[in-house]
């Protein structure tokens, strides 16, 4: 309730005639740690939205996304088509501060909708970028045996093995920790293999991270290089 009273001050301090706001992220979770911070989702009737904005409350960070109905849909629907769209979890899995005129509970029922309905399907051609961008990755990782080097390429390979994992799966995308959380019902054990890669690299052992790496890739049709192409735009 700490944060939900601070967040419903932050709303009434900065936009009092808002007509709707949720409290999202993992503050409101059991995932919450001491550096969480308050994400805001604001529904206005127009200026000065859309804008976000990060501050501090008293001792809470704060991200504010401030949107008006138009807007909100506009971008969900952009980022939709990226399969991967914070503003609309915030909404889906947030908690509704308050409603003053229905907005909120409309936003509330389409955010559902939209993230049980799942991403648009991945295409062939995202695929192809996905093994042809790691298959380029394994090659530089075989022959590099430079440290701070190697430290980059395995890292940047479990990243996008793991963004690879959630696109062949159908599942929403997300960055950083919400990345490892997606992964967690997609491929629950990927991350750990992962992480296990990572340390073996850099101890000296690549096989671990390449074998990993290569048993997704498998999975949609292995290795890329040699063939691959894409026009440029005239």
């Amino acid at each position: 309730m700490e944060a939900v009273n601070a967040a419903r001050v932050v709303v009434r301090e900065h936009h009092p005639d808002a007509r709707a706001a949720f409290l999202g992220g993992s503050v409101i979770t059991d995932r919450r740690t001491p550096t969480s911070d308050l994400d805001i989702v604001v529904l206005l009737h127009g200026n000065p939205a859309p804008y976000r904005w990060s501050f501090r409350h008293e001792d809470w960070p704060v991200e504010m996304f401030v949107h008006t109905e138009t807007t909100w849909h506009a971008y969900v629907a952009r980022e939709v088509q990226k399969r991967r769209s914070p503003l609309l979890w915030m909404c889906a899995d947030g908690l509704l501060l308050f409603d003053s005129d229905g907005l909120g509970a409309r936003i509330a029922a389409e955010a559902s909708r939209l993230t049980a309905a799942g991403p648009p399907a991945v295409s062939p051609e995202e695929i192809e970028d996905f093994r042809y961008s790691i298959t380029d990755l394994l090659d530089d990782l075989s022959g590099c045996a430079d440290q701070g080097e190697l430290l980059f390429i395995a890292t940047e390979l479990a990243r996008r093995t793991g963004e690879l994992a959630l696109a062949a799966g159908g599942a929403w995308g997300g960055g950083g920790k919400w990345l490892a959380r997606r992964l967690e019902t997609t491929a629950p054990e990927l991350t750990l293999r992962l992480h296990h890669g990572i340390r073996a690299v850099l101890e000296g052992q690549k096989e671990p991270l390449v074998t990993v790496v290569d048993e997704q890739l498998a999975q949609v049709g292995g290795r890329l290089w040699a063939g691959y192409r894409r026009a440029g735009t005239p």
